[in-house]
């Protein structure tokens, strides 16, 4: 049995009520560990199907015990999810520094705070689209508090500039913070993409911008040191597009990787 806990969060970094949901699983003493999973888009819950998925694979004891915190968008997701203080070109993501806060300084000592049992397992950030951006800036810019982070169809195009405006490939914002950050953090990334998330292709070259700038991306990832498939682990979907119904049906493999 899931139990299911709806919370709301008065965040003085966001300067508003954050609504929560909480599942956990209904008989955490049959445990040994309870590890914790961030979800950005909080909201998607029902068509994402966790609450099926969790009673599925705790039922065919496929995963650890999990306290997944879905946390709900707003109507300033355009601004609160992107890369902390590097808003894109059109200004998007203003207030990403203020939503990293929210979830480093207040969310994180909340659910530690609220939960009975204690989290002594793994701590994992996820999401999909602009919500897997937000989620890998936040772990990859906090690792001391996350282990791993998931990304579901990542909007790694984040950019600078504009394609109109003499854009490069340098101009991804990820990618350069990646190449940016000297130290090697002892991180794990869960990264996937659809075939068919997008029709858009940058540098014609055949390839779907979505795959293209997450496999630019791993290949940061590698120069930096991290070992494939042990440290980063990439799913290509085919047929996979950027919509519930496929982050639903290939979140099964993540919720057992991340618990793992």
């Amino acid at each position: 049995k899931i139990i299911n806990i709806p919370y709301t969060l008065k965040s003085k970094f966001l300067k508003k009520n954050v609504e929560l949901e909480v599942f956990m699983p209904g008989h955490l003493t049959d445990y040994g560990k309870l590890n914790l999973l961030l979800f950005n888009d909080g909201q998607n819950a029902g068509p994402m199907q966790w609450e099926e998925h969790l009673s599925q694979l705790y039922g065919k004891g496929k995963i650890e015990a999990v306290a997944i915190v879905g946390i709900k968008a707003s109507d300033d997701r355009l601004q609160e999810y992107g890369v902390a203080g590097q808003p894109d070109y059109l200004g998007r993501g203003a207030q990403a520094t203020d939503y990293t806060k929210f979830i480093t300084k207040e969310l994180v000592p909340f659910i530690d705070k609220t939960i009975s049992f204690p989290i002594n397992g793994k701590r994992v950030f996820a999401g999909c689209s602009l919500g897997g951006l937000s989620a890998f800036d936040i772990v990859w810019n906090n690792p001391g508090l996350f282990h791993a982070v998931g990304v579901f169809s990542g909007s790694f195009w984040w950019r600078k500039k504009d394609l109109k405006d003499g854009y490069s490939d340098g101009d991804r914002i990820a990618h350069q913070m990646v190449r940016d950050t000297s130290v090697k953090a002892d991180l794990k990334f869960w990264l996937m993409t659809g075939t068919e998330d997008e029709k858009s292709d940058r540098n014609h070259n055949y390839i779907i911008d979505s795959i293209d700038d997450t496999i630019d991306l791993i290949k940061e990832l590698v120069k930096k040191g991290y070992k494939r498939p042990e440290e980063v682990f990439y799913f290509e979907m085919v047929g996979g597009e950027d919509n519930v119904t496929s982050w639903s049906n290939v979140l099964p493999a993540f919720l057992i990787s991340a618990t793992g």
